[in-house]
């Protein structure tokens, strides 16, 4: 007799996106419905928290609803539903947590509240189907930026993380003072294409002894070259700058990423989080873990930023482990990765 077919409505509301998703034995995507807010906070420069969350009121149950339209399963026909608790904006999640509390109790339905970090490293299940653990993953995002290693499906090892900026957070932050648009990390993306990656060479902060993260001082170096030229009434080569602070970041992430690989003997890395969009990024990870014996595996662009389906498969694992919560349940925006 075959296994009955497990079917995750995953709900995502984090930051600045509105999702949800349907996925079928946690490989199998139905639906992704992604409602984006970008245009709405470009103006601001930023996320406005106050804003995400009213949006995130008005967008969540359509959202719900026309992901399981798509999916043509019935929420009779759900097994569970997965919901981001954290981390991220307290407000937002509070709309996602509190939607998924009510569809589970009005339809009796288990819930499962689910580490959003967790999420980004398990959409690497459907870019890798021979994927299996333990392996490395390396999390870039806006607020993070980790090493750790997943030893099994619901076990989690962190090696090393950020101490200031994480990587995400300084290329939005050079990104502003540039003068760029939000989001800024695929702004800076852009210009560097069109500058010389060498041209400027700024810190590698690498933290000897240590697999942490530390952007803060690189951060100040590219901002105090800027405003030297300026000062100097010189102009800003801001696609060199761009260049050579993308390259900086990018060397660090790799080496630190090298490092860990040897001294693990884990031969696949995976990258999760927003930053893991980044090609430049992904094309010297792919390079830097192929010279120690290693692969990369990384998601498809549209799983790389906060989507609903990493939940859903993240969701689907500890569905599977009788990992569940009860109604209690409560946004927690600085939770860790490993915590539950």
């Amino acid at each position: 007799m075959s296994e009955k077919d497990i079917y995750i409505l995953g709900i995502e509301s984090s930051c600045d996106e509105t999702a949800a998703s349907v996925v079928k034995n946690g490989r199998e995507v139905l639906s992704n419905i992604i409602s984006t807010q970008i245009l709405v906070h470009r103006k601001f420069g930023g996320v406005v928290p106050e804003i995400a969350s009213r949006k995130h009121i008005e967008h969540i149950m359509p959202v719900i609803d026309e992901a399981l339209k798509q999916a043509n399963v019935e929420l009779a026909a759900i097994d569970a539903i997965a919901v981001t608790y954290g981390p991220g904006l307290v407000g937002a999640l509070l709309v996602g947590v509190s939607a998924a509390k009510a569809l589970a109790f009005a339809n009796d339905k288990p819930l499962i509240g689910v580490n959003h970090l967790e999420g980004h490293v398990f959409a690497n299940f459907l870019a890798g189907e021979d994927l299996k653990p333990p392996f490395l993953s390396l999390v870039v995002s806006g607020g993070h930026t980790s090493l750790l290693v997943v030893e099994d499906y619901n076990t989690f090892k962190s090696l090393g993380q950020t101490r200031d900026d994480a990587a995400g957070e300084a290329f939005d932050k050079i990104a502003r003072y540039m003068g760029l648009q939000y989001p800024g990390g695929p702004e800076i993306e852009k210009l560097a294409l069109q500058g010389n990656k060498k041209a400027i060479e700024f810190p590698r902060p690498m933290l000897p002894g240590s697999n942490d993260f530390s952007f803060s001082g690189l951060k100040s170096a590219v901002i105090n070259y800027i405003h030297g030229l300026e000062q100097k009434g010189e102009e800003v080569p801001k696609a060199d700058v761009a260049a050579s602070f993308q390259a900086a970041i990018i060397d660090v992430l790799v080496k630190k990423s090298q490092l860990v690989l040897q001294a693990t003997g884990l031969k696949n890395i995976v990258l999760a989080g927003g930053v893991s969009a980044n090609k430049a990024l992904q094309d010297a990870l792919a390079s830097g873990a192929a010279e120690v014996g290693a692969r990369l595996i990384h998601p498809t662009p549209i799983l790389c930023t906060d989507n609903a389906v990493m939940i859903a498969v993240r969701g689907y694992y500890m569905y599977k482990n009788n990992e569940f919560s009860d109604y209690t349940l409560n946004a927690n925006p600085s939770l860790q990765i490993g915590n539950r």
